[in-house]
């Protein structure tokens, strides 16, 4: 088993996060896939990629994969389903969202003990749910049919959840404490310094302060701060929680920050004009995912760049780990057609129309999905497959 970390000192840090991640990714192949983007791109490097079309290049999520599609509010309150996880976004080729999505859905479907025809019409719905929202890339996808329970329920329970459900489920208790144990470990003395100077930065306050609600001038003080053993393929990066309380005794509340170290992206990209790759993730936030973009912020600390964004109690992702024949179609078919709305709020017409076109190339005649996209998650399913189970073999000797 993974070290349970009851008071894990920061010169321990790597190897706690290390044994962490290797058995969160042995829990299940859908669990593998998650976290391993790096075979993934690996993968496309191979001849049997080749087939992949290029398309436009535009912001791509780099990891799209169906945790990290779901409910996000934004500064005022308003929710909308989006891509929740830029870390590897860039301007790149959109095939590349599909593909990661299908082979996603696909050992999601295998873990719900559902047959391989299933995984065929998963295909065939997610190219017609991408398609129709790169048509349309401004209507709302509605979550109505029976067969979406599982989504609506999420969005349900999103339109519901105030601070107070965040609190209890990431801080344990409404105390404004970050209570070290598991998840929560202690800082070094310069990290505790720097957090402070950080919420002193004006740029950082007016951020903060931009949140519906919140009044102009109103002070910000750090109440508590602590390294933060979250996600998975991201463990080893520096990430923080960092409580603020906002205003002054009579009226203060609270919000929780999530400061994540950006690194660079595995992802194939064109050349952009972009800083560094925090500033690289925001924007890529701010043109695939509104909601979530206009709440972070690219900051320097401790001489990395970190991305910034304060966490809200409508942010959930889907667990679709269970599901029924019809219920894994549909979610296939509304889950791309959020990514197709992603993709395609950042072209015109005529570029949506010509991508369009190049995705029609390859229609078969016996299958609705197209024969890159299958022919690509027969090869990746089978890759991945194998890596996992060598994994392991692996984790269980060392364990």
């Amino acid at each position: 088993m993974a070290q349970v970390a009851s008071s894990i000192k920061p010169r321990d840090r790597s190897k706690v996060l290390n044994a962490n991640r290797q058995a969160k990714m042995a829990q299940s192949a859908h669990a593998y896939v998650r976290g391993n983007t790096l075979q993934f791109y690996e993968w496309l490097k191979k001849d049997s990629a080749k087939s992949i079309p290029e398309g436009p290049p535009v912001w791509i999520c780099g990891d799209c994969h169906v945790g990290n599609i779901g409910p996000l509010s934004d500064s005022d309150g308003k929710i909308e389903i989006q891509i929740r996880d830029l870390d590897q976004t860039v301007v790149g080729n959109p095939a590349h969202d599909l593909v990661r999505l299908a082979l996603s859905l696909a050992t999601a479907a295998r873990g719900s003990d559902l047959p391989g025809v299933t995984v065929v019409k998963m295909m065939e719905q997610m190219v017609e749910g991408y398609e129709r929202a790169l048509v349309a890339p401004n209507t709302t996808i509605k979550a109505n049919s029976d067969d979406l329970a599982p989504i609506r329920n999420v969005l349900e329970q999103s339109r519901r959840r105030r601070w107070h459900h965040l609190a209890e489920e990431r801080i344990e208790d409404v105390k404004p404490q970050i209570p070290l144990g598991k998840r929560f470990w202690m800082l070094e003395e310069q990290e505790r310094v720097a957090m402070d100077e950080l919420f002193r930065d004006e740029t950082v306050v007016a951020k903060i302060l931009a949140f519906k609600g919140r009044r102009p001038g109103s002070k910000v003080s750090v109440v508590d701060a602590a390294y933060w053993m979250k996600g998975c393929s991201s463990l080893g990066r520096l990430r923080f929680a960092v409580l603020l309380s906002i205003g002054k005794k009579a009226d203060r509340t609270h919000c929780l920050i999530d400061l994540k170290e950006a690194t660079c992206a595995a992802a194939p990209k064109v050349e952009m004009t972009i800083r560094n790759d925090a500033e690289r993730v925001v924007t890529g936030a701010s043109n695939l995912s509104p909601n979530l973009g206009q709440r972070m912020l690219a900051v320097p600390l401790l001489g990395k760049n970190l991305v910034m964004r304060e966490l809200m109690p409508q942010d959930l992702k889907f667990d679709l780990d269970r599901l029924t024949q019809q219920e894994a179609m549909a979610a296939a078919r509304y889950l791309a057609g959020i990514v197709g709305k992603a993709h395609g709020r950042q072209m015109n017409r005529k570029t949506r129309q010509s991508w369009l076109a190049k995705l029609e190339k390859q229609h078969s005649k016996s299958l609705d999905a197209r024969n890159w996209l299958w022919s690509s998650v027969v090869s990746l399913i089978a890759d991945h497959e194998a890596a996992y189970l060598e994994h392991c073999r692996r984790y269980a000797s060392s364990s």
